[in-house]
């Protein structure tokens, strides 16, 4: 028997997201279902699906809540072929966004909220044309992965960073090159992430720094989803990537352009090691009704 599923999409930077409010946790879509629903073809297409749950209500919401008691929503994401995220950069301002406008939680401008995920909790700021993220504190992993991709003639190294979620950040030559790398395939990684990861290609802004902002490009294939025109954690990592290539002096803010639009990235040092903050758009473009 079908059940209808009333959702909303929204997107951030052109990464796009079916949202669904489930305070109770009594409608939990299979991997089966999120595929078809976010099929581009034959469902309604977007990078993944976000449901709108009740940290209590979940398992996984258990830490979240002895973390921060203030953390009421988990964000519940799933990438576009079912499988299960940690979290998501752009999809987390997505879910704030939607919360707001549903009337489940309320914030201002200069707020702070508390959302859970897989990760722990993520704090997001709200600003007046868009939401911050602390991501958290990010890590190196070991070694450096060579990256095989078509239109590359050769691997590439990698660096390979975790911001909660993996990430392997590739530095090529300009833009044509940046251009000429066709994503419609997975790139290959050696040696394999135990977890896949998802896979940053970028290039630098010429120059490198304007008024004190570190600029680069960058164009990524998400796990689980194939490429996108944006992942918020593959933009703090990109940046993350260049600051460490580019050394001790390069800047600690960066805007990154990604094809759905530009995403600014900042680092600074706490007691626990260095944060580092995602910050832009979210907007939320339809409310639908789909069979499931």
């Amino acid at each position: 028997m079908s059940r209808e599923l009333r959702f909303t999409k929204g997107q951030g930077t052109g990464n796009d997201f079916i949202v669904y409010s489930d305070p109770e946790g009594a409608f939990n879509l299979s991997a089966e279902a999120i595929a078809a629903i976010c099929d581009r073809q034959f469902g309604v297409g977007a990078d993944g699906v976000i449901r709108a749950i009740r940290s209590s209500r979940l398992d996984a919401g258990a830490a979240v809540l002895a973390e921060d008691a203030s953390a009421e929503w988990f964000m519940d994401y799933r990438n576009a072929d079912g499988s299960v995220a940690e979290m998501c950069g752009n999809g987390i301002r997505v879910y704030l966004r939607y919360l707001l406008e549903q009337g489940l939680l309320t914030a201002g401008v200069g707020d702070v909220v508390a959302i859970g995920t897989r990760v722990g909790v993520r704090r997001v700021t709200v600003h007046e044309a868009g939401f911050e993220v602390d991501l958290g504190v990010w890590r190196l992993n070991d070694g450096e992965p060579l990256v095989r991709a078509r239109g590359l003639p050769v691997a590439r190294p990698g660096l390979a960073l975790n911001l909660g979620n993996p990430h392997v950040v590739v530095a090529l030559a300009d833009e044509e090159e940046l251009a000429g790398v066709d994503l419609t395939r997975v790139p290959i990684l050696d040696p394999e992430a135990p977890d896949g990861a998802n896979i940053e290609f970028v290039v630098p802004a010429e120059p490198l720094v304007d008024s004190g902002y570190g600029r680069i490009r960058m164009r990524v294939h998400e796990r689980g989803s194939g490429e996108t025109l944006s992942c918020g954690t593959g933009a703090a990592a990109a940046a993350l990537a260049v600051r460490t290539w580019a050394g001790i002096a390069a800047p600690r803010i960066w805007k990154v352009q990604v094809p759905g639009g530009v995403l600014g990235v900042r680092m600074w040092s706490e007691v626990d090691g260095e944060h580092v903050s995602l910050r832009g758009p979210a907007e939320l473009v339809f409310d639908g009704v789909v069979g499931i």
